[in-house]
């Protein structure tokens, strides 16, 4: 991911004040540099880093900050840049791991307008929009709705109604992605590459769309984690090859790695459902129950089928929790 100070969107493909019906200044504003360090003995460290930039966006004026998850998991110091060249530090509120957001509390007084919450419900193909990191116009850029539909990670995520947005953002981690009324519709997430027949690939922006915000937001704020029991999860990373889901890579000590799957192993059944993608892998896991709970795998290797029992676990217990300031 790119430094903030070392590049600037081309002036061409910026958004312009006089484009949109509302206060495009006063709107990116509310939108500033999130930068994160993360102990080196952290879970996240290997996969993550231990330096991690990207964006937040204010959402309420006492200091608020929503921004993407894996910006700020097991952060141990985290500071928050301003338009206006402040440096403020930030505390982690939360990070909940089944939408992918991210809640900072400002440690000094921002002093900046919050972004009003939209309804990404309502975004359709197409439409206009703004993409948005921490700098101003130089660091936004105008792009448009490219899809809206599900997203699967091999890090066991999955979302429906995702969105999908072209040109892509240079600087995509805790972007604001802003609708046409100046309301905000998602939080960037995502680089990606979509290929066409015999056309050069597509470079995308996937953001988490704002209305799973809401149903967890007074949650997040109180307790620092939605109120319901956490999925199960296994530290399984998978992809599709072929039309099979295939095991590309196991967490250390995960609940996986303990119960001796192996990488290249084919997912062929979850609790006696058959396995036809990612989202059927994610979605037979979290059917069995909450963490803790055996999940039955079936597997194929080395011309083999071999039955696992894979006993689940809370992701965020491997976690190094939040630095009190």
């Amino acid at each position: 991911m790119s430094s903030q100070s070392d590049w600037d969107i081309p002036q061409h493909s910026q958004p312009r004040p006089e484009e949109w019906s509302f206060d495009l200044d006063r709107a990116l504003s509310s939108i500033l540099t999130v930068r994160a360090t993360i102990p080196a003995d952290g879970f996240t460290a290997q996969t993550l880093g231990t330096e991690r930039a990207g964006n937040g966006v204010v959402i309420r004026e006492d200091g608020v900050v929503l921004t993407i998850g894996y910006l700020i998991t097991e952060a141990e110091t985290v500071w928050l840049n301003t338009t206006d060249g402040r440096a403020i530090p930030g505390h982690v509120l939360a990070y909940d791991q089944e939408t992918g957001f991210g809640l900072l509390q400002a440690l000094g007084r921002l002093n900046l307008p919050a972004l009003p919450i939209g309804r990404s419900a309502d975004v359709a193909m197409g439409d206009r929009v703004v993409v948005a990191g921490g700098g101003g116009r130089k660091h936004a850029i105008s792009a448009r709705i490219s899809a809206k539909q599900e997203f699967t990670g091999y890090w066991e995520y999955l979302i429906d109604d995702a969105l999908f947005t072209s040109p892509a953002h240079p600087n995509w981690g805790g972007t604001a992605l802003i609708g046409a009324n100046g309301q905000l519709l998602g939080i960037g997430s995502l680089h990606l590459q979509q290929s066409k027949d015999k056309e050069p690939p597509e470079h995308l922006n996937m953001h988490v769309p704002i209305d799973l915000l809401a149903p967890i937001y007074d949650d997040l704020l109180t307790l620092g984690r939605p109120n319901h029991p956490p999925r199960p999860w296994l530290g399984l990373y998978a992809t599709e090859v072929d039309s099979k889901v295939v095991v590309a890579g196991l967490a250390n000590t995960g609940p996986a790695k303990r119960a001796s799957l192996k990488t290249g192993d084919i997912i062929l059944a979850v609790g006696g459902e058959e396995i036809v993608d990612l989202a059927s892998l994610y979605r037979n896991i979290w059917r069995q129950g909450e963490a803790g709970v055996g999940v039955p795998i079936l597997v194929y290797r080395d011309g083999k089928t071999i039955d696992f029992n894979v006993r689940s676990v809370d992701r965020s217990r491997f976690f190094k929790t939040p630095s009190v300031h």
